[in-house]
């Protein structure tokens, strides 16, 4: 992958909300959590407006399937 790449414009994740309030986030076609409601009401303001590069980053950080950009740096130092 080039440093220029991101990954998030493949817009590997969705979302879903449901009628009682919650919220599903699924990272490619695959569910990885379920939102309470306060939650869900937060993340949807917070999306609401968001481009989709914006949406794609928001998912990815409430459910921690994002990279912080050294782990191959570290890797290849050593350290773990």
């Amino acid at each position: 992958m080039n440093e220029n790449e991101n990954p998030l414009e493949d817009q590997p994740f969705s979302h879903r909300k449901y009628k009682n309030g919650k919220v599903s986030i699924s990272f490619n076609g695959k569910e990885i959590t379920i939102l309470g409601s306060k939650t869900a009401r937060k993340f949807l303001a917070q999306i609401e407006n968001a481009n989709d590069i914006d949406a794609q980053m928001a998912m990815a950080k409430i459910t921690g399937h994002f990279k912080h950009g050294n782990e191959r740096e570290a890797k290849q130092k050593g350290r773990k």
